[in-house]
């Protein structure tokens, strides 16, 4: 069996507003301004986008629109991001911290997000992160999953020898195809080496940032 990750599960959270918007209650009074700071992270790549302030009516217009509004301070009225250059932030998510004085909100992008055209007001790029932590992620996923539901459950629910025995195999496989000059045969030969090797590491509880350490450890001798 082949490998075929899920794509529904790579997909982010659909959109909210009215009813289906999460009835948060930031303690607006705790702050002198009344206004609370809520950090804007794109929804899908995890970026951290811009941070703007908002008051009670903000996270109202913001929950029954779906889209992002602040309250601006320099123009003292609330503010739809993108009002004018249509660079909306569509909502997808809203998180309260632990004081509930600040805010996290998980939106989807229209475009640029800083008026300098810049992808986030600390100009870096909007970027996903690396998809072997994704696939990581699906592969942690499938590990409840039932045996006949993907290959990944099945082969999880095999056991060691059997995860073991593919990464061997994989590894043969991919030494066979580097001794050869088809670069897209190793490429594939490559990918099913590592998502092998991904599956084995999560049946041992074992996550890629623990090898990165280890690399890491390594590399400072």
């Amino acid at each position: 069996m082949e490998y075929q990750p899920d794509k529904a599960s790579l997909l982010p959270d659909a959109p909210v507003s009215g009813s289906a918007a999460p009835a948060i209650a930031p303690d607006f009074a705790k702050m002198p301004d009344g206004l609370v700071p809520a950090v804007i992270q794109d929804a899908a790549t995890g970026v951290v986008l811009m941070l703007g302030y908002m008051d009670a009516a903000a996270l109202e217009q913001t929950r029954s629109s779906g889209l992002v509004t602040f309250f601006s301070r320099s123009k003292q009225r609330l503010w739809t991001k993108g009002e004018s250059s249509g660079h909306v932030l569509r909502l997808r998510s809203m998180r309260l911290d632990c004081d509930g004085d600040a805010l996290l909100i998980r939106a989807e992008p229209a475009g640029p997000v800083c008026h300098t055209g810049a992808d986030t007001c600390w100009d870096e790029p909007n970027r996903p992160p690396r998809f072997l932590n994704e696939l990581e992620n699906i592969i942690r996923e499938r590990r409840m999953a039932p045996p006949d539901s993907s290959y990944t459950a099945w082969l999880l629910a095999e056991g060691t020898a059997k995860m073991a025995q593919k990464v061997g195999e994989e590894a043969i496989e991919t030494v066979i195809e580097a001794l050869g000059n088809d670069r897209e045969k190793l490429l594939n030969e490559t990918a099913d080496l590592l998502y092998h090797l991904l599956v084995l590491l999560e049946s041992k509880d074992v996550r890629l940032e623990a090898v990165e350490e280890v690399l890491r450890k390594r590399h400072l001798k």
